[in-house]
């Protein structure tokens, strides 16, 4: 018999949207398709989204057989790569403006063109690994835009990054069949140590031009 203790800490543990997750094993195929590469592109344009707990919901139901693991992988990968280019083009095409009128307010002027030279140096390796900065990949995609990266290249290592980290997602739920939702713990984890890193050398590299700057000086 399980003790109240233990019973509260697997409600705990549980993504709050399991319920509404566990409603769409109702759902066709078909529709299960268009919600994976609809959530994986929306998770893109407006962030937070549990998108990745329920690309690993879509993983469990390629192990139930109810869809298949190729499709959910390419459309969970288009989805992710055409949000990301939305975004991307919402940089290019008006960052500047979203700037000059401080749209960004949670960001300073010197802030933002501090983040356009740090993509210019190294936005490629960023968008390398943008699928795997869990909560800032919208960010990524508008200073990419911003920063006026080639598309071409832009494209294929988005899509690469997302390929990854959509088979791992896909493969993970699979793999653990009924306990898939033990991954939102290890995600929400694996999401603020990630933000916590990325602030950090963010800040580390402000203060080292800053101090450099004042050197200068």
């Amino acid at each position: 018999m399980r003790s109240p203790k233990s019973t509260q800490n697997n409600k705990h543990s549980r993504p709050p949207l399991e319920p509404f997750i566990h409603s769409l094993e109702t759902l066709s195929p078909l529709l299960i398709y268009c919600l994976l590469f609809a959530i994986s592109y929306i998770e893109n344009i407006i962030p937070p989204s549990p998108s990745d707990v329920l690309v690993v919901f879509g993983g469990y139901l390629v192990g139930l057989g109810t869809i298949d693991f190729t499709i959910a992988l390419i459309l969970t990968t288009a989805g992710s790569i055409t949000g990301f280019l939305t975004m991307y083009k919402v940089g290019d095409w008006f960052g500047e403006s979203i700037i000059e009128r401080r749209k960004l307010t949670f960001l300073s002027l010197d802030s933002i063109h501090t983040v356009e030279e740090w993509f210019r140096q190294y936005g490629y390796w960023i968008i390398v690994v943008n699928r795997f900065l869990s909560g800032t990949r919208s960010v990524v995609s508008f200073f990419a835009g911003l920063s006026k990266l080639k598309v071409l290249r832009t494209t294929l290592l988005c899509g690469v990054s997302a390929l990854i980290w959509n088979w791992l997602m896909i493969y993970a739920g699979a793999l653990l069949g009924k306990n898939w939702n033990s991954v939102a713990l290890y995600l929400s984890t694996y999401s603020q140590i990630v933000s916590g890193i990325v602030i950090s050398a963010l800040i580390a590299w402000g203060i080292r031009r800053l101090y450099l700057r004042n050197k200068k000086l």
